[in-house]
């Protein structure tokens, strides 16, 4: 068994939640430690029981909790080398028994879960996205991804659960009030991935099996969740697959939590 809750998720900070019945992860920490306790008793859980902090890429929306929660209760960091290297200052003194060093691509182990890495293309000095495995089942976190290749398609495939990037619609983003800079930016290969993109790899992953669904890291400028659901639920039904019946599409908002979604 696996659980699966967005805490927050967004450009003004990102937490995910994993469980299984003996262990307990966040994934990323980008809100102050306050909140992330709150929404996380919000859904009955309790920061004390965190096992590990595991963190995807040295932005500040991915980490800025992240110290506080390790200093005040012993949890674990786990992230690669250059993201140590690029967040350590960011976060403060940490405990050096509480720095865990893991290299992107090799699996390892927390509790009765295990992690899988792999990169993922975004501007970072190296992004990584999670798979998640236990009893069997697959869960996946894949955000802050500028483009869709076939090696990260590839480490999606097979999840029982998924939380994809599903941050702009791309018109919006261009007639919007971001500079153009900025709008470049989001728009590479490096950048965020677009609501159609996004739906595109939710029809995909559908046909191969999946069946929950969580659209993330939503922008607040050039989004909105019902457009986002919208964009993914046509692409599902172009596949002759029914939204709500045949498989479950949520949003994982970033302001609030999500639903608790168990596999």
């Amino acid at each position: 068994m696996l659980k699966l809750a967005s805490l927050y998720s967004g450009s003004s900070g990102n937490s995910v939640y994993i469980s299984s019945k003996n262990t307990h992860i966040l994934v990323d920490a980008g809100l102050s430690g306050k909140r992330i306790e709150e929404s996380l008793a919000h859904i009955g859980g309790n920061i004390k029981n965190i096992q590990a902090i595991l963190i995807s890429h040295e932005h500040s929306d991915h980490i800025m909790g992240a110290g506080v929660l390790s200093r005040r209760y012993k949890i674990p960091i786990y992230a690669n080398e250059k993201t140590w290297e690029a967040m350590r200052l960011c976060i403060k003194q940490i405990d050096p028994e509480c720095i865990r060093v893991f290299s992107t691509g090799q699996p390892f182990k927390i509790g009765d879960i295990e992690v899988n890495t792999f990169n993922t293309p975004h501007d970072a000095v190296e992004p990584v996205g999670f798979n998640f495995c236990c009893d069997r089942k697959k869960a996946t976190i894949a955000t802050d991804i500028g483009h869709i290749n076939r090696s990260l398609l590839n480490n999606l495939v097979g999840s029982d659960i998924i939380l994809l990037e599903s941050n702009h619609d791309i018109e919006m983003l261009k007639v919007g009030r971001y500079p153009w800079p900025l709008k470049q930016r989001i728009m590479s290969d490096k950048g965020h991935l677009c609501n159609d993109i996004a739906a595109k790899v939710v029809a995909y992953l559908a046909v191969n099996g999946t069946k929950k669904f969580l659209l993330g890291h939503l922008s607040k400028e050039n989004n909105f969740p019902e457009l986002a659901f919208q964009t993914v639920k046509n692409a599902l039904t172009e596949k002759s697959i029914t939204t709500g019946r045949d498989v479950y599409v949520g949003i994982a908002y970033r302001d609030r939590v999500s639903e608790s979604l168990v596999i």
